[in-house]
């Protein structure tokens, strides 16, 4: 007897590990929302995910790469629109430089949504929101999360310092959850908003690892200097099995965290990655540290001119 011919099936592990290794962010919530800018005359639906303080949009529920995402981590305020007549709930979401209509199928999924994005946002479970007892509960599980994910960056920075970790054969970037794993200096902002970072948390490193203006390729940011820190910016270009810094003699290296390493080591550490959880670490210890940790200006100056590359121009 024949066999019915079956359908093929999409494998979803498959899908989200792809996503996990694009975005390098935990998942905190997932499912349809429709969005659109507030300029805009049309809501557009997406496949969205709520991974870390970034929201995601995919074109397709299957689909491996996103098209568009907004970081939420500078969000001022989550406004309610009233809902219309077909039940559904909208809402804005309001950065520093741009704002978002977000509209939900019905108002409990969109009480949901609001509920989850406030959370990672402001580390805090809103208070004001009419959730549900098992909504609530989740809420709070993602906020214990998130904490712990900021605070483990300060440790995952200081593996990533060891010295030895540049001369070890790292396997294929897609089979290896050491090679995938984003360095705990990355953050998924704008250029503009890695300087500002840069600028007033000085003792929390000053190298960030941030996306590039394509969404694809990558982007280190460096504040240095010995009395007046400049900024410069490094494109850093992700091809199939390695990542290649774009120096005045191109760089390539096997991994996002030998990328990182490759620049601590080059400046023989004065470059460090930021890390938020390492300020408090630092503050700690400068009293007692203040006297060993002067730099002479000739230290300055060899730090100033050890890193050369090209700056970038057109990165977001």
């Amino acid at each position: 007897m024949e066999q019915p011919v079956q359908t093929p099936q999409p494998a979803p592990r498959r899908i989200s590990q792809e996503r996990q290794r694009i975005t390098g962010l935990p998942l905190y919530f997932q499912g349809y929302l429709s969005v659109r800018h507030v300029k805009s005359q049309e809501f557009r639906a997406y496949w969205t995910e709520l991974r870390g303080t970034v929201l995601f949009f995919y074109d397709d529920k299957k689909a491996p790469t996103y098209s568009q995402k907004l970081d939420i981590s500078a969000l001022t305020s989550a406004t309610n629109i009233y809902p219309n007549e077909n039940d559904s709930s909208q809402f804005i979401l309001t950065l520093s430089n741009e704002e978002l209509e977000v509209k939900a199928d019905n108002c409990e999924y969109g009480k949901e949504w609001k509920g989850f994005i406030l959370t990672v946002a402001k580390l805090s479970v809103p208070p004001d929101e009419l959730l549900l007892p098992e909504q609530l509960t989740r809420m709070h599980e993602v906020l214990e999360k998130e904490k712990k994910r900021r605070i483990t960056l300060d440790d995952h920075s200081n593996a990533s310092l060891n010295k030895e970790s540049l001369h070890e054969s790292l396997p294929s970037k897609d089979n290896s959850s050491t090679a995938t794993a984003m360095p705990a200096c990355f953050y998924a902002v704008s250029r503009k908003e890695a300087i500002e970072m840069l600028e007033k948390n000085p003792s929390c490193g000053n190298l960030i690892l941030r996306p590039g203006s394509d969404s694809k390729n990558y982007a280190i940011t460096v504040r240095h200097g010995p009395n007046v820190p400049c900024i410069k910016h490094y494109r850093v270009m992700s091809k199939e099995t390695s990542y290649i810094i774009e120096l005045e003699r191109k760089v390539s290296l096997a991994s996002l965290q030998d990328v990182i390493n490759y620049f601590v080591t080059q400046t023989q550490g004065n470059l460090k990655p930021f890390v938020m959880g390492a300020c408090h670490n630092a503050l700690r210890t400068a009293h007692s540290s203040e006297s060993k940790t002067q730099r002479s200006p000739a230290e300055g100056q060899r730090h100033k001119e050890e890193l050369t590359g090209t700056p970038l121009l057109q990165l977001s």
